[in-house]
């Protein structure tokens, strides 16, 4: 089995492209700072520090990624690992692992995210559907969930 579980925070922007032909599909790249607990050398005092580990999205969610997704932005990703390689123009074999993400949502309120407070995690969530986060778009109402932005069709979402 071959499955990730991620919560990090985005290190810049995510880079989205396009693939070429008829059907192109957007594929956006991002690299996630995920928090590690590191005990030093015996002694009972926690030191953290991050891993930074490159993610890939396709279709949906490079779009969703593209629009709603920010430098600082943290977010829960699942998806597996992939590995592969590459000649580089120097003739080397450079070797990547990379998160295929499947699944994608954001880990804390855009208030905390702003430094404004707010203990919010996880929520509606966006999956590579048609899901889209309560954290997107739209304007706040004050209870803690955002409004439906228009575009947005009613089948796919988690509830009627």
């Amino acid at each position: 089995m071959n499955k990730v579980i991620l919560m990090g925070r985005l290190t810049r922007d995510p880079d989205v492209r396009y693939s070429q032909g008829e059907g192109s599909m957007a594929i956006a790249r991002y690299t996630l700072a995920v928090d590690r607990r590191v005990r030093r050398d015996g002694n009972a005092q926690d030191q953290q520090t991050a891993d930074f580990i490159g993610c890939v999205a396709f279709g949906k969610s490079a779009e969703f990624a593209e629009k709603y997704l920010h430098q600082g932005t943290k977010i829960a990703v699942e998806g597996r690992i992939q590995t592969g390689s590459y000649t580089n123009k120097d003739g080397q074999k450079v070797y990547t692992t990379d998160v295929v993400v499947e699944n994608q949502e954001f880990a804390e309120s855009k208030n905390a995210s702003n430094g404004n407070g707010g203990s919010y995690s996880g929520g509606r969530g966006y999956d590579s559907g048609s899901h889209m986060s309560s954290q997107q778009g739209g304007s706040s109402i004050g209870d803690g969930f955002m409004n439906i932005p228009d575009g947005v069709e009613d089948e796919g979402l988690p509830f009627n």
